[in-house]
């Protein structure tokens, strides 16, 4: 039997609707926030990325899929969303838009060779929002808090954000002497991988898996003691502009993020969930205002973020998020003979462009089988095609929940079931008046409140 690759996952079922919904979330939330969706390849020219996120990296010297293909072009599948869309923003020319800044997000599959573990696989999904064109710390700031307002819109309750300045160019290689000075003496002391980095990039040190825990990166000097007084100012801004949105952070000097191409600002979005493990870490961005140039595009300031989808369900699953998702359909058409089937062809096709969840039996299942069928698949209303009825222009349809039966005209089915599917609706989740922020919760026709300043139509 032919089994899927390591660290490669089918998703499918309850948990593709979860994915499916998630997805539509963000899509709403970048559209209040005037972002445009991008699509870029998930081949590209090994050298964009070499370039792009720095030989440096781990992405790059241990985890990138690289190969030749027929033609002998040096070809790797994308490990990250960012220099896809800084090859595009050039290639297009999207710098000339007199519409800037150039405000896109990106929804798709990165691919890295690593070891598969709890939130790492080596397909993973991932997105992501770009801001190409704009230097205003203001920018930083929304894309912390769009990322922010996506997890709550999705009902992420502990969100933590950590938030640090790496400085402009000057400030970067003030801190870098410091980093070479002080890891010289105790550069045998770390992992080789860390010796390597010494010379051509210190602060992949701080950022390394294996010397996490080790003492000698803890005491390591921090960004914001080097940063010159433009840097300084740019990273309070930042912070002004945070506490105007009334986003919640922490500075934490120790963020330095992976890929070589920041600058400024970098921050990481914590989930504090039981059981997500040591490595809480949701995503995380920053800005790197010389990737474009260094791509060979004109000198474009930008500032981005990114998120791994799979470590986003996962925080939802462990934290016991009920999202709004539908479990069942609205109807399924019963049918006996050859006639009858014939007639629930016609009529699901009607009912589908109709806009309801409608569906019939297709493997030859008795009557008896077709209701245990509805069960299964949780219709709201079944539908009985009987020939005498079918001849009177009627329907018999069931309530599932009530048991109720009714005889309709075929002619006012539409409008039937509208009204019928529509009311439960209403009737199911009743409206939350609450002042302020308390833990309520209505869901599933019952209400439940834990606080006396609430006024809500269920008690």
């Amino acid at each position: 039997m032919i089994q899927r690759q390591k660290g490669c996952n089918d998703i499918f079922g309850r948990e593709a609707k979860v994915w499916k919904y998630v997805d539509t979330v963000i899509d709403a939330m970048m559209e209040k926030y005037n972002y445009t969706y991008i699509r870029t390849p998930i081949i590209e020219a090994t050298e964009l990325f070499h370039r792009g996120i720095g030989d440096t990296t781990d992405i790059v010297t241990k985890e990138s899929y690289d190969f030749e293909d027929k033609g002998g072009r040096k070809i790797t599948l994308r490990p990250e969303g960012t220099a896809g869309v800084v090859r595009s923003f050039i290639e297009n020319k999207m710098y000339g838009d007199p519409n800037q800044p150039v405000k896109v997000y990106y929804n798709g599959t990165m691919y890295r060779y690593e070891r598969p573990q709890s939130g790492r696989d080596r397909e993973l999904t991932q997105f992501g929002m770009e801001v190409l064109g704009s230097d205003d710390p203001l920018s930083d700031a929304e894309v912390i808090s769009l990322a922010v307002n996506i997890y709550k819109m999705l009902g992420l309750k502990e969100i933590k954000v950590n938030i640090n300045s790496l400085g402009d160019t000057e400030s970067r290689l003030r801190y870098r002497e410091a980093l070479i000075k002080y890891f010289k003496p105790h550069i045998h002391e770390l992992c080789e991988d860390c010796q390597e980095r010494l010379e051509k990039n210190p602060l992949r040190i701080l950022d390394c898996k294996v010397d996490a825990e080790n003492e000698i990166l803890k005491r390591a000097p921090r960004t914001l003691e080097y940063l010159n007084d433009e840097s300084r100012d740019r990273f309070e801004k930042v912070q002004d502009y945070l506490d105007i949105m009334q986003i919640p952070y922490e500075i934490n000097p120790s963020i330095v993020r992976g890929l070589d191409y920041y600058n400024h600002t970098v921050f990481e979005i914590e989930a504090k969930v039981e059981g997500f493990g040591s490595n809480n870490v949701l995503g995380g961005g920053g800005r790197y205002n010389g990737l474009v140039q260094q791509l060979d595009g004109p000198e474009t300031p930008c500032v981005g973020f990114a998120c791994g989808l799979g470590r986003l369900v996962k925080a939802l699953e462990l934290e016991e998020v009920k999202l709004p998702i539908q479990e069942g359909i609205d109807l399924f058409l019963l049918y006996v003979n050859e006639e009858e089937k014939q007639y629930a062809a016609y009529l699901a096709q009607e009912l589908r462009l109709a806009g309801f969840i409608v569906e019939t039996e297709y493997t030859g299942r008795a009557l008896k089988g077709q209701f245990k069928q509805a069960d299964r698949l949780n219709a709201r209303y079944t539908c009985v095609l009987n020939s005498e009825d079918l001849n009177n222009n009627e329907v018999k349809i069931k309530d599932n929940r009530t048991k109720e039966e009714e005889i309709i005209s075929l002619d006012v089915l539409i409008y039937y079931l509208d009204e019928k599917l529509n009311t439960n609706a209403d009737d199911e989740y009743d409206e939350c008046h609450c002042q302020g922020d308390h833990d309520c919760h209505c869901e599933g026709g019952e209400h439940e409140c834990h606080c006396e300043e609430c006024e809500c139509e269920k008690e």
